[in-house]
Formats: C-alpha cells, sequence, structure tokens
C-alpha cells in the first residue's frame, strides 16, 4: 500500500497528521508499506531533541516507510550531507532505516508504479528568514538537478504512472490563483515543470506547498491535510 499527504513542516503537525486517530489505514500496513510526503518534510532541521525524538517515532512506533520529498521548508545543508545511495532505481538519501528522502529529479520503481519526484520551491517569505537558519539557497535547484530530471525521463520514455513535487507548473499556478485569489510571480521551477506537463505521460501529479485540498481537471491533486492512498 502507498499513501500520499502534503505539507507536515515538521512537529508542527506530523503527529496529528499520522496518528491512529487521523490515519487508521496504518493498522493494516507494514514496513514494506510507504507514506510519501510531498514536501515541507521539515525533519531535517536543526537536529535537535525534537527533530530527533519524531524520526525515532516514525522508525520505530510507525508500522511503515516514510518517502519524502524536500520543500522549501528544510535545511537543506544538513540533508545534502547525508551520503547517497541508489533505492528503488533512484537516488536517495537514506535517514534512517524507515526514512527516506527521495532527491530531485528521480524515478522510482515501487510496488510496480513509477513516480517521478522533483522537490524544492522559492520560500516567498525568506526575506522575514535568515540565510543558513531559517533559509537555505538550495530551496531551489540547480542545472543540474534539472538536466538530470529530464535524463531520467528519458530513460524512462517521458511514462510514468505518478509525478510529486512540492511546487507546480505555470499553467496549474494560473488555477490556483484563480481558486484562491491571490497574486503569484513564475519561476524556473513553474516554467520547468509545464515543460514536463506538456511532455510527460503520467495518471496523477500529486503536489503540496499551498496549504489547501483541491483536485483539479489536468491530473493534478494539490495536498495538504488529505491522505490519499495511491491506487
Amino acid at each position: 500500500m502507498i499513501y500520499i499527504t502534503g505539507d507536515v513542516h515538521g512537529s508542527i503537525s506530523i503527529g496529528r497528521r499520522l496518528n491512529t486517530k487521523n490515519f487508521p489505514e496504518q493498522k493494516k500496513m507494514t514496513k514494506d508499506d510507504f507514506v510519501i510526503i510531498s514536501g515541507d518534510f521539515g525533519l531535517i532541521w536543526n537536529g535537535d531533541k525534537e527533530d530527533q525524538y519524531w524520526l525515532k517515532w516514525l522508525h520505530k512506533e510507525k508500522p511503515f516507510t516514510t518517502l519524502f520529498i524536500d520543500g522549501n521548508h528544510e535545511n537543506h545543508d544538513m540533508l545534502d550531507a547525508y551520503p547517497v545511495e541508489v533505492w528503488n532505481g533512484g537516488k536517495v538519501h537514506r535517514i534512517n532505516d524507515s526514512v527516506i528522502h527521495l532527491m530531485r529529479g528521480q524515478v522510482f520503481e515501487i510496488e510496480g508504479l513509477k513516480f517521478f519526484t522533483f522537490g524544492g520551491a522559492d520560500s516567498h517569505d525568506k526575506q522575514h528568514r535568515k540565510e543558513g537558519i531559517s533559509w537555505w539557497r538550495r530551496e531551489m535547484p540547480s542545472y543540474n538537478e534539472y538536466e538530470e530530471g529530464l535524463s531520467n525521463l528519458d530513460k524512462h520514455d517521458w511514462t510514468v504512472d505518478y509525478v510529486i513535487t512540492h511546487t507546480c507548473s505555470s499553467s496549474t499556478m494560473v488555477h490556483i490563483a484563480t481558486r484562491l485569489g491571490f497574486q503569484y510571480e513564475l519561476d524556473q521551477m513553474h516554467s520547468y515543470f509545464y515543460n514536463l506537463e506538456v511532455k510527460l505521460k503520467y495518471k496523477q501529479w500529486f503536489f503540496g506547498h499551498f496549504h489547501e485540498d483541491i483536485e483539479f481537471p489536468n491530473d493534478q491533486r494539490l495536498l495538504y491535510i488529505d491522505v490519499l492512498k495511491v491506487k
């Protein structure tokens, strides 16, 4: 079984989101099953006791394996310090035996399904944050990460089952702005994802970042509190 949810922002909501009351389906899960968090995982932040408590909680107390892509609210220096290994066909940072970071521009085969993952996003509140303390430039992808994503999709003939990103394409951003009534600025990630959107064959595209739960007509799903089963 595979489930997916949106931003948890570390201790702010992970205990509430993934407890047995709000997520009773986990009672039938094992470590061979997965919960995917679509960015802003937030438990690779400063390595303090609170981070360690919740990472241990996921590892020891939860029956499933936790997978996550990075969002903009991560300590990217700390995340990048983990050694890179290959897991199910793509590059990962293994945080512990059952918490795994799915790196940018990778294609993973999980339970017979192909997932393209690409974390990162621009923080619109970065002017209120301090670099290296609460904000990191690595929230936005490098040229090599963009290129690696294209190369990996070439290897899979531009066909996957699911796409998981933190932010969205430029076309979907227009839908979100209309629906939620806010102004926006497009950046390189939005354009990159739009170019993927028009070429890539996929069943469903999941993303987070905007703290709403909305299904769009282009087979894209904004996730926040909902925990959905991937079928």
